[in-house]
């Protein structure tokens, strides 16, 4: 049975501290499974023109448009990147869908298989006599060699972004070891 996601956004003002031109932080508050993600939205108007029961401003001027424009169209988004990773059977929580709407999660998709194990070979590099042996290092450099040249074979491309990573490129890549590289279940175990 799938999980069930409670799934709620609500748009208020943060009066407690306004302002120097005396209008009120605007804010949204996303909750998943009553797990709470508050931020602010950048935008603020002035107390007396909001309305909670309704989640605007009651204002007709440009500001009040623009502002109730602005939170119908994040909330339309919001239950879409909902609706859409229900769909894809996705994890979902508060942070996850505010970290989609403000395109915050775009920087960690677009690191790439190849230069992320090129990063963390440079560490460990400098680490060699601390933590660790030329040889394990000289090792980490093999298995990403090996990657390189699988990526370059199967996907023809020089490198992978880390989210198309999953079970199926990894038993690639042992399948790849044990048979282009008839390295055996121990050592294919000890590089990857």
């Amino acid at each position: 049975m799938m999980e069930r996601n409670s799934f709620s956004v609500l748009f208020f003002l943060k009066k407690t501290k306004l302002l120097k031109n005396g209008e009120a932080s605007v804010c949204m508050r996303i909750t998943v499974n009553n797990v709470r993600s508050e931020t602010n939205i950048r935008k603020s108007i002035t107390p007396s023109l909001w309305n909670q029961a309704k989640e605007c401003s009651r204002g007709k001027d440009r500001k009040s448009n623009d502002l109730n424009k602005f939170i119908e169209e994040a909330r339309i988004k919001l239950y879409n990147i909902h609706s859409d990773l229900k769909q894809e059977g996705l994890p979902i929580t508060a942070m996850i869908l505010r970290d989609k709407l403000f395109g915050l999660e775009e920087k960690e998709a677009s690191r790439t298989l190849i230069a992320t194990f090129q990063e963390h070979n440079n560490q460990c590099r400098q680490l060699v006599g601390k933590d660790f042996a030329l040889v394990t290092v000289r090792r980490y450099e093999s298995c990403k060699r090996y990657l390189a040249e699988l990526v370059k074979i199967k996907y023809d491309k020089e490198d992978l972004p880390l989210k198309d990573i999953n079970g199926e490129f990894i038993r690639a890549f042992d399948f790849y070891l044990k048979t282009e590289k008839e390295c055996a279940q121990n050592t294919v175990i000890q590089i990857g």
